[in-house]
């Protein structure tokens, strides 16, 4: 069993093997919903060029495999000059890449212990009367469908995914210094899953890094961002009566605007998933970026990551916590049983805005993150916009300048 838990659904897909190349037309840096999605439309776009995705551990072991699957418009500060309509882009780029999420966009309940509707369908005992006060564009998707999903069209289109596959250092080209275009970009890697494997160079014209919390070096955001692990639980199927009881029978998602924080949202075998609580991660010294080199050691890491059990210590503590918190909400959630227990990592960016810009050592390396709780649908949408960018097809948003 992971450390981390297992959520209610999995992701089916495997990569195919094939000999790893020396040299690259674009890199990507994490298979999650933004890497697989930017490396998706790469190779649909840029035919004949060569894509390859690294990945630490399996697709999806990061936020993206472990989220809540609730989907939110715009992001998490709202509306973006420039940014468009998230919800349908984010619908169109599913359809025209055959994925079968179970997207459905009923909408998604902002719930709060004052200001409530007069006809609110929710009424909770939390801390307060927790009840409904607006309706927000939104929905659910099935993460392992959408994970799965984008995996399986990239690698149709001609990407190359490897897993277990840890990138160590991103060294830019050697006029990474006056920010050149002409320089290439080289990859230091490791296959992790070969004991005494050797580690390998590779070089790429573009990189685009997604690692997200799992490395916040390598995307230049130790003074931008905050990881932490956010923490879930599903219950076992309710009967209808419950779900009415419950205010839920329009599957609207739903998430609190006040303190103490809770979201959550139907499952189609009729589960609640419940969340709440963000843990703090463990930092490890921080070091500046040279003009050189961007090492994955410089900061928190995948390994950093991995030493929060949710079977173990405060994790566990907090999601007992949960446990009993939601058991006393409403009658009809009483004597409930709890399937599942996990937790992801979720990147704060200090404004709540994404990081969507070029590295600052060097233009060929670009970088996409830290959707603060949106990354659902947003990191897919922009995962395709950075594509286009790599490719010269557009420039960076205007909302995406350096900060």
């Amino acid at each position: 069993m992971h450390p981390w838990g297992t959520p209610p659904w999995t992701i089916d897909f495997r990569p195919a093997k094939r000999p790893l190349r020396g040299h690259v037309d674009f890199a990507v840096v994490g298979a999650g919903f933004a890497g697989l999605s930017a490396a998706a439309w790469l190779a649909r776009l840029a035919t004949g060029k060569s894509v390859l995705v690294f990945e630490s551990e399996r697709i999806g072991n990061g936020a993206s495999g472990r989220t809540g699957g609730m989907v939110l418009d715009q992001s998490a500060v709202g509306p973006l000059p420039g940014l468009g309509n998230v919800l349908a882009g984010y619908r169109t780029i599913l359809r025209v890449l055959k994925i079968d999420a179970r997207l459905r966009l009923p909408g998604a309940w902002e719930l709060a212990r004052t200001n409530a509707l007069k006809d609110s369908p929710i009424s909770w005992n939390d801390s307060g009367r927790l009840r409904a006060v607006r309706k927000v564009p939104g929905g659910t998707i099935d993460p392992g469908r959408v994970i799965s999903g984008l995996a399986r069209a990239a690698e149709k289109a001609g990407a190359q995914i490897l897993e277990h596959t840890e990138v160590l250092e991103i060294r830019p080209g050697k006029a990474a210094s006056q920010r050149s275009a002409s320089a290439p970009v080289t990859l230091r890697v490791r296959n992790k899953s070969s004991r005494g494997a050797r580690e390998k160079f590779i070089t790429a014209d573009h990189v685009l890094v997604t690692t997200n919390a799992a490395s916040l070096a390598f995307g230049g955001l130790t003074k931008l961002a905050e990881p932490k692990l956010t923490l879930a639980l599903a219950t076992a199927p309710l009967r209808q009566a419950q779900i009415r009881a419950l205010g839920l029978a329009s599957r609207r998602p739903f998430y609190t605007l006040d303190f103490p924080y809770l979201w959550g949202r139907l499952l189609e075998n009729n589960s609640v998933i419940f969340g709440a609580g963000l843990v703090p991660l463990p930092s490890s010294p921080r070091s500046p970026f040279t003009k050189r080199r961007i090492t994955h050691k410089a900061t928190l890491s995948f390994h950093d990551l991995l030493r929060f059990d949710v079977r173990k210590g405060v994790t566990a503590q907090r999601l007992d916590w949960l446990a009993f918190r939601v058991r006393n909400m409403h009658p009809a959630l009483k004597n409930i049983r709890v399937k599942h227990r996990w937790g992801g990592p979720i990147l704060l960016t200090k404004d709540f805005r994404p990081v969507f810009r070029h590295h600052p050592v060097s233009r060929r390396i670009l970088v996409l993150g830290g959707f603060s709780g949106h990354g659902v649908a947003l990191a897919v949408y922009l995962g395709y916009r950075a594509a286009r960018c790599l490719l010269g097809l557009r420039p960076l948003p205007r909302w995406a300048r350096p900060r």
